[in-house]
């Protein structure tokens, strides 16, 4: 996985969103994350994530913007050595249906912006409202990467609501990339 953002994965984003579950849930073993949207690296990141933390995983995407295949191949074999579960879908009420956590980005990312209307359109039907939300477990919460756009790929009533995680999930990013810097700089000698 690469170590940095890019356009297929964004692994210390990732990092987060569980380290912020886990905060939330405790033990995330036997838990779900939905993600709702554009099968991007987003939605590749939590894909590799989800069974390394004992969870399972539905991606509800439209039809055009799907995983890419290779990703969805290698996380089935993860979930597979783990004994979790993903599933892939059109669906976002059957992919939230039992959800933990539900999740959800952008529709149109930095460098798509000529693809927004077309987008707009395409994700009709994705948008993570109260309603959507309804259909998840009672306890479940919210997670967004964020810059969020209410109205399109979220409610504001949801992206502000109880559920909603967002900010937690904001300032944890900072938390965990120092981890991460930790872990990297371990047993490493620093120069005088």
């Amino acid at each position: 996985m690469d170590g940095v953002e890019s356009d297929d994965l964004h692994p210390c984003q990732g990092l987060t969103d569980y380290f912020t579950l886990g905060e939330v849930f405790g033990d995330l073993r036997g838990r779900k994350i939905a993600y709702v949207g554009d099968g991007n690296n987003m939605a590749h990141s939590l894909l590799f994530g989800a069974p390394k933390v004992g969870m399972d995983i539905a991606v509800a995407s439209p039809a055009g913007y799907q995983v890419k295949p290779h990703y969805a191949e290698l996380a089935r074999q993860d979930a597979a050595a783990a004994g979790t579960q993903i599933e892939l879908t059109g669906d976002p009420r059957a992919a939230v249906a039992g959800a933990s956590a539900v999740y959800t980005d952008v529709w149109a990312s930095m460098g798509q912006e000529q693809e927004a209307q077309d987008r707009l359109r395409a994700f009709r039907g994705f948008t993570v409202d109260e309603e959507l939300m309804a259909a998840a477990r009672p306890d479940a919460v919210f997670l967004h990467c964020l810059p969020a756009h209410r109205g399109e790929e979220v409610s504001a009533g949801v992206a502000d609501g109880p559920q909603s995680r967002i900010f937690d999930e904001a300032e944890n990013r900072l938390h965990v990339q120092k981890a991460i810097l930790l872990w990297l700089m371990a047993g490493t000698p620093l120069p005088e």
